[in-house]
Order: structure tokens, then C-alpha cells, then sequence
């Protein structure tokens, strides 16, 4: 459904070491940074990027917004969310675990990355 996801960052480079080591954990290969600063993180299922607000206005989260990302099984969420405490990310909601809703079961970890986005990793259970 999505073709790129980008979410803005205050300091490139230490939100390129936070996402390099989560995303790393999950398999996706170090950010590139293109000729205007961003970095992105390109799969075969989508792109994600991080940049500067063009305004040139201090970037910021979206009240309410969540990006999720695929884990194949609990323990990569749990190294994931490891990973992200390590390099600058927050905790933010419950611990990493499973939350049963009306789609069934996930295993949910969330984090708060270096500009304040809210982030989580998700594996959908059974």
C-alpha cells in the first residue's frame, strides 16, 4: 500500500546511527544518504527516509502517528527495541510484549527515536 515513509530529523547523522542499528537488527541494510542530506533505507517491500525538514523548521513528531515495523519473530523485536535504548531512543508505551486486539495477537515494541518519532516493532502472532 505504501511506497516510502520519511520522517524528519534534527541531527542526520545520530538518527542514521539509531536507525542503522534497529533497522540492522531487522535485516535491512545501512541508510545511504543522497545528495541533499537524507538517508534512506530501501527494501524490496518499501523505502524509508530521514531528512531535514525542507521549511528549514526543527523537526517534529506527529501527535498520535505510529510507524510500525515487520519483525519476523518476538526475540528481533526485543533485540530491535534493545538496539534502539542503545542508540539514543526512548521507551515509550508498555514494555516490549504481547497485546491482544480485535486483529488477534502482536508482539509490540515501541520506542521514541533521537527527533521524538514514535516507532514500533510488530509481529503478528498465530
Amino acid at each position: 500500500m505504501f511506497s516510502h515513509i520519511m520522517v524528519g530529523a534534527n541531527d542526520v547523522d545520530k538518527s542514521k546511527q539509531f536507525y542503522d542499528a534497529i533497522l540492522g537488527v531487522l535485516g535491512v541494510p545501512p541508510g545511504k544518504f543522497d545528495d541533499k542530506g537524507r538517508v534512506f533505507y530501501v527494501t524490496k517491500t518499501g523505502v524509508f527516509g530521514i531528512g531535514k525538514p525542507i521549511n528549514g523548521e526543527a523537526a517534529c513528531h506527529g501527535n498520535g502517528a505510529t510507524i510500525g515495523f515487520a519483525a519476523e519473530t518476538p526475540e528481533l523485536a526485543e533485540r530491535w527495541h534493545a538496539a534502539g535504548l542503545a542508540h539514543g531512543g526512548v521507551a515509550c508505551e508498555d514494555p516490549p510484549g504481547v497485546r491482544a486486539n480485535a486483529h488477534g495477537a502482536l508482539y509490540l515494541a515501541y520506542l521514541r527515536d533521537p527527533s521524538g518519532n514514535k516507532i514500533c516493532a510488530l509481529k503478528r502472532m498465530g
